[in-house]
């Protein structure tokens, strides 16, 4: 049994599927399963007369997040190429820009392409009330493999489904930013200051800042404080 399907069984999602850093090991095989390069699930709420981009597991670039930024996710997600549970995906070939109509301009097209998102599936998922989609993209046309991609939306679909309140913890009360939860994370997992700072291409000066506003959100005493909050509330 591969280990995306082990996570499908019950008892090993209750067992496993516990914080995000479970999240993204479960999304990292799912990737490597259907052949993509990059994964992003993201949650859509509304929030001041519009929707708002929440990213509750990814592995894209971090400067790529920031430099496509939320608005244009929230567009990936929420676009025309979209697909629910059943239907056969189409990508979006970001070399093929023009014909994206209003859902990329060409600009945007070439930064997706040079970040290594040539070709972007957007998945819609059926998880309860929550407005859930998974984009899945691949730094070259036709590496994901089609068949392959619409199991795994229904896997995401079944496993997310088992822990919502994990989902809601992580797209509506987290209360770091993407570097802040980035710099726990990897610190939670072992890495030191100096580590985590090659990990993300930063001084350690900037991890250290990074780490002592996670710590004063959360109201914590220390790093180990700081991280026990954030894994028993799901945002690492």
């Amino acid at each position: 049994m591969s280990s995306s399907a082990a996570l499908l069984q019950p008892d090993i999602l209750g067992a496993r599927l516990t914080s995000r850093g479970d999240l993204t090991t479960f999304f990292m095989q799912l990737a490597a399963d259907i052949g993509a390069d990059n994964y992003m699930l993201v949650a859509i709420v509304h929030d001041q007369d519009r929707n708002d981009a929440r990213i509750v597991s990814s592995n894209w670039i971090f400067d790529g997040i920031e430099l496509i930024g939320k608005r244009l996710i929230a567009s990936l997600a929420l676009g025309p190429l979209t697909t629910a549970p059943g239907v056969r995906p189409k990508p979006l070939v970001t070399a093929q820009a023009p014909d994206a109509g209003a859902l990329l301009t060409g600009e945007e097209a070439r930064l997706l392409d040079v970040l290594g998102h040539a070709e972007i599936y957007s998945l819609r998922l059926n998880v309860g009330r929550q407005r859930l989609f998974v984009l899945f993209s691949a730094g070259e046309p036709d590496k994901i493999e089609l068949t392959a991609l619409m199991k795994a939306q229904l896997k995401c679909c079944y496993a997310l489904s088992s822990i919502p309140q994990l989902i809601a913890a992580a797209s509506m009360q987290d209360p770091l930013s993407d570097r802040e939860r980035e710099c726990l994370f990897w610190v939670s997992e072992g890495k030191t200051t100096d580590e985590v700072a090659v990990i993300l291409g930063v001084s350690s000066n900037t991890v250290n800042s990074y780490i002592t506003h996670a710590i004063q959100k959360f109201a914590a005493s220390n790093r180990a404080m700081a991280i026990a909050t954030a894994i028993r509330s799901g945002i690492i």
